[in-house]
């Protein structure tokens, strides 16, 4: 059996200036509940401004300085409303399914590139000083070379990855124009409780997980060599609360600088559940990126270091909230 992590507070959040008053989009999500928690431990007033078309109210804690609402990014007058005396902005909503985006561009366009310039919009009409945002590594397409950093070329293969990097640039206008302080978030993979392995935007670790407690095979698309960066929800919860007070701008890679293959995470999610994987072959999933790894030193920079959660520790820490939801 595999150690969960020890979860310690994080003394740069500890010491945030807590004059924070957040307006957290998509903030009832996986990464959402997490990043709520994050500010909630660094003193901030937090607005929670969610759909729930995939967010759940009861990822939320109850809390005094937590408020909900209920609203949808592309209606501009409801972001307003909840953007009022909010400080500081995390954009975290937007319609995050590939497939979806591709069968449907023009509906996801519509939440990914008109919402985030409804948020934009709303943010500098309110003197917001911070905009931190989610971009995503979908921005960068079939790597040329790996490790990937931010100066790598970008090629999106779905209108999710386009839409992505149409944010980052929307939000270099507004800096441009406005003078609006905004950075973008490229996530890798992220992974960890409450990531709802049921759901069409479940990540391949949760699926595993699933499947694995349940004593069901594995199915691997390919021979399984393809290789992730696979970062712990928390840490991106973490680097989300840092960004927020940080001012550089621009956008900058999230992930842990180590990438392992699918049978090696078979591997470390079997050891952690203490059961012996049934795998199976499929044929190589069409546009099925090989490689994929990153360079974490720009996180660093701009953020602070800090170590990332080990594979194994956050693996642990995901089967335990599994076998107890």
């Amino acid at each position: 059996m595999c150690r969960s992590y020890n979860r310690v507070r994080d003394p740069a959040i500890a010491a945030l200036d807590t004059h924070m008053r957040v307006l957290l989009t998509g903030g009832a999500g996986f990464i959402g509940s997490h990043t709520a928690e994050a500010l909630l431990e660094a003193g901030a007033d937090v607005v929670i401004f969610d759909n729930f078309s995939a967010g759940r109210r009861n990822n939320l804690p109850r809390h005094a300085r937590l408020r909900v609402v209920e609203g949808d990014l592309r209606e501009r007058d409801a972001v307003a409303a909840a953007m009022d005396g909010c400080t500081h902005v995390l954009n975290l909503a937007a319609q995050i399914s590939v497939p979806l985006s591709i069968e449907q561009p023009g509906n996801s366009a519509h939440h990914n590139v008109a919402g985030f310039a409804n948020v934009l919009d709303c943010a500098r009409h309110a003197g917001v000083e911070r905009v931190v945002f989610a971009s995503s590594a979908a921005v960068y397409g079939q790597p040329q070379a790996v490790p990937l950093t931010e100066e790598s070329p970008t090629r999106p293969m779905s209108p999710y990855g386009l839409e992505k990097l149409v944010n980052e640039q929307q939000a270099a206008l507004f800096e441009r124009l406005f003078g609006l302080s905004a950075v973008g978030l490229r996530y890798f993979n992220v992974y960890g409780p409450r990531q709802d392995p049921a759901s069409q935007y479940a990540g391949v670790i949760s699926r595993f997980a699933s499947r694995l407690l349940a004593d069901e095979p594995l199915t691997v698309f390919g021979d399984g060599l393809q290789t992730r960066d696979f970062v712990f929800v928390k840490d991106v919860a973490r680097v989300n609360v840092r960004a927020l007070t940080s001012r550089e701008t621009g956008y900058c890679n999230v992930g842990t600088g180590r990438s392992v293959t699918l049978l090696e995470l078979i591997d470390a999610l079997a050891a952690c559940a203490g059961r012996t994987p049934q795998i199976t072959f499929g044929p190589p999933a069409v546009g099925d990126i090989r490689e994929s790894a990153m360079t974490p030193q720009r996180m660093r920079g701009w953020f602070g270091g800090f170590e990332t959660v080990s594979l194994t520790a956050g693996l642990a820490a995901l089967l335990e909230w599994m076998r107890a939801a």
